[in-house]
């Protein structure tokens, strides 16, 4: 019995895709990736045998803070002039309980590639006013910056450093079933 080949895409309207770090080690600063696209494909809708495609406009990255906003699209960190996207390609996707899981993938920043994981939690299914089949999931981690060459930072008088190196990873998505 084959199965049939499922289509999806990212809903961004209905998404965030948002990353949080430590400043002066006493604060937490958010940012968010505003232009982003995704194309998931499954074998019929168990999401276990997703492959995941995703992409996103490094030059779209906000802080709501202008100047900080373009320091990080600068050589110093993301360099959006010469690594204009970011991207993640799912390799695995396991079970770790009722609606939990792990995904496994590639994340792929500044021309450098390393595997990550993800927590991910199924959050439901739902049909919108115009009979579009909707899923949400929340995708969670954590990453070391400086994996990917992101390493600017400025020692503080005090000790330690003005940027935290890990990063948090919070999206909370929404895919809508292709016809």
């Amino acid at each position: 019995m084959t199965t049939t080949s499922t289509k999806w895409a990212i809903d961004p309207t209905h998404s965030t895709i948002e990353f949080k770090t430590k400043h002066l080690m006493i604060t937490t600063v958010s940012g968010n990736l505003k232009s982003y696209e995704a194309t998931i494909e499954t074998e019929g809708e168990d999401f276990t045998t997703a492959k995941i495609n995703f992409s996103a406009a490094i030059d779209s990255i906000t802080t709501f803070n202008e100047q900080r906003d373009g320091h990080l699209i600068s050589g110093d960190f993301f360099d959006a002039a010469n690594f204009p996207h970011l991207t993640f390609i799912s390799s695995a996707i396991t079970a770790t309980g009722k609606d939990t899981y792990e995904m496994t993938g590639s994340l792929t920043m500044k021309g450098v590639s390393n595997e990550v994981k993800l927590d991910v939690v199924y959050e439901g299914a739902a049909k919108d006013p115009w009979g579009n089949h909707k899923l949400g999931f929340t995708v969670t981690g954590k990453i070391n910056r400086t994996l990917w060459n992101l390493n600017w930072n400025a020692a503080l008088e005090t000790g330690g450093f003005l940027i935290a190196e890990d990063v948090k990873i919070n999206c909370e998505v929404q895919i809508t079933k292709q016809a």
